[in-house]
């Protein structure tokens, strides 16, 4: 009795000022206030945490009492954090926007091992109209903190980056208020820790709500994915993370009251993707230099044939053009047998998973490896094929693995409370949240989630 006190007690601190505003007229009628809008993901929070009642984030949860939830959102595939990130706020899969990995996957001319460049610029990146590129020709305003495939984008007013730009207005503004010194700015991925690079994220999405309130806020946390991929999800270190994670969470509601807006603001909390627990990593590059596709030269191995690891899933690249057909076939037989691979696809294949096709990018594999559950790849060179090892957490599956179904909560102005949604796709979120702002994606995909609009 005294924990469900406690937790009505928290709803009405957490979203009363809106809900005394909007339960009952529709946003449109509420004063023609601007909507605005606050996209929040938790990168790698599993949709099935969500049902533990033992799940330590007040907030989140109040956020889903007041508001709409889904059982499950199905991620696009790869289930990786850039492509993932960027459907959010397309409506489109990888087979429009071309984001395939974390960056944009380079192959050096020597035939070295393909690398992947995350401060790559939006425009050579990712192949789509965003949200951001809409709400700037309506004449509205973005904010961004930590968002993903958005370094040089256009449309973007205020931003603290995952690689934040000493130059930016939210940089200096935070070193003007003591929070962080230029000298971490400017080496702000070295020597510190997720919790704290969250904490400074958060600190920097609080200052652009109270400061500035864009009309729409991306913030990405990341502490959640990190701690995941070394102690596994729904562990004890995971818990932890998703509590600071509410911690966060609970800073960002707090700031839209302190900003006055909590009667026109809507939370669209979401995750990429969902994580597993794997024990067994299978290194494909491995078995392609010791059938002589790959060779040691000096101090490095170089190629026409790698793979890249993205965890639940392997991209095997055939840079020889004129053996490709036949290498594909030869290959995709072999890797067909390795224990621990579930099915390899050809690049036709793939493209009914979402891929794209390898004449429109050269970020499509001509093979695509999935991994059969507890399995992972890795991109070592040297090795056993398969090792075992202790319990460790991973994404990238097919998107049709249960344990890579993310999480879904909308809450606030535009939103009818109590809607409860079965398994959505994540494609739904963008023209979602463009049907509240009145932006038009004419690219996107799949219908606005209607059923928790208000009307």
């Amino acid at each position: 009795m005294l924990t469900s006190l406690r937790f009505i007690s928290l709803l009405a601190l957490v979203w009363a000022p809106a809900v005394s505003h909007t339960a009952s007229q529709p946003a449109k009628t509420r004063g023609h206030k601007k909507p605005v809008v606050i996209l929040v993901t938790l990168d790698g929070f599993p949709a099935r945490a969500l049902r533990d009642p033992q799940l330590p984030m007040p907030t989140l949860r109040a956020l889903a009492a007041a508001g709409a939830v889904a059982d499950a959102m199905t991620p696009i595939n790869p289930t990786v954090t850039w492509p993932n990130h960027t459907a959010l706020i397309t409506g489109v899969n990888a087979s429009q926007h071309h984001v395939m990995a974390n960056g944009l996957i380079e192959f050096p001319a020597d035939g070295e091992a393909p690398g992947v460049e995350p401060w790559t610029d939006k425009d050579k990146l990712v192949h789509a109209r965003t949200l951001y590129e809409a709400a700037a020709e309506k004449g509205l305003t973005t904010g961004q903190v930590d968002w993903v495939a958005i370094y040089g984008a256009h449309g973007v007013q205020w931003q603290f980056g995952e690689r934040p730009d000493i130059h930016d207005a939210i940089p200096q503004e935070l070193i003007s208020r003591g929070l962080i010194t230029h000298e971490q700015v400017e080496r702000f991925g070295e020597n510190s820790t997720p919790a704290w690079r969250d904490e400074i994220w958060t600190d920097a999405a609080v200052d652009i709500i109270e400061k500035h309130t864009p009309d729409l806020l991306l913030f990405h946390l990341l502490e959640t994915d990190s701690i995941q991929h070394e102690y596994g999800p729904l562990t004890p270190a995971a818990y932890a993370a998703y509590a600071y994670a509410d911690h966060c969470l609970q800073r960002v509601v707090d700031a839209v009251k302190q900003a006055g807006i909590a009667d026109r603001t809507t939370f669209v909390i979401a995750s990429d993707h969902g994580f597993a627990t794997y024990t067994h990593t299978i290194s494909p590059n491995v078995p392609l230099l010791e059938q002589g596709y790959l060779h040691s030269q000096g101090d490095k191995y170089v190629g026409t044939v790698w793979a890249k690891a993205e965890g639940g899933i392997a991209s095997l690249y055939i840079r020889d053009v004129t053996g490709r057909a036949e290498l594909t076939e030869k290959l995709k037989a072999y890797f067909s047998t390795v224990p621990g691979i579930e099915h390899v696809y050809t690049n036709a294949e793939a493209r009914s998973l979402g891929l794209p096709s390898d004449t429109a990018t050269d970020q499509a594999p001509q093979l695509y490896l999935a991994a059969a559950p507890d399995y992972a790849f890795g991109d070592e060179i040297t090795g056993p094929l398969v090792r075992a090892h202790a319990p460790r957490g991973q994404h990238g599956y097919l998107n049709s693995m249960s344990d890579m179904q993310a999480l879904f909560i909308a809450s606030g102005a535009a939103i009818r409370p109590g809607v409860h949604l079965g398994t959505i796709s994540n494609l739904q979120v963008a023209p979602t949240i463009a049907k509240i702002l009145g932006l038009q994606l004419p690219d996107a995909t799949q219908p606005p989630l209607q059923d928790l609009l208000r009307k």
